[in-house]
């Protein structure tokens, strides 16, 4: 699973500690990447071009919301906020069910089995086992 790193900004403690460089070249393909949440950060970019169904619910919504005769431009910016107001822990949970790759659900599955069964299985064998080959 991805770790999130909280950094804070500023202050004359932080400036003592290392920063960690990462490395430069192709990753490994079972390297796990920690996000790092940088709360100085105020710039957010979104880029729908590849997604062509979300880019024209976007636009849908911003035309619906500025059919209107009085008040100022409704933009992206005022419907993500308000769309982020509405967001639950139970979507939260949702957003996180649907980062994860088949891959990592087949190994949650084989964790959770291995737990629950207290047997000491490879992951090839559960997979054999859950095929019924």
């Amino acid at each position: 699973m991805n770790k999130v790193v909280k950094i804070n900004s500023g202050g004359a403690a932080d400036s003592a500690k290392p920063v960690l460089k990462r490395k430069r070249g192709r990753k490994p393909k079972n390297e796990k990447t920690e996000y790092q949440l940088k709360p100085d950060q105020t710039k957010f970019f979104v880029d729908l071009s590849k997604d062509k169904e979300s880019l024209n619910k976007v636009f849908k919504l911003l035309e619906a919301s500025n059919l209107k005769d009085y008040g100022r431009e409704i933009t992206f910016k005022d419907l993500s906020l308000f769309g982020i107001d509405k967001i639950s822990s139970k979507d939260i949970e949702k957003i996180q069910e649907s980062s994860l790759s088949k891959r990592e659900l087949l190994e949650r599955a084989w964790i959770q089995f291995k737990i629950k069964n207290k047997q000491d299985l490879s992951f090839d064998d559960f997979l054999l086992k859950k095929v019924g080959v």
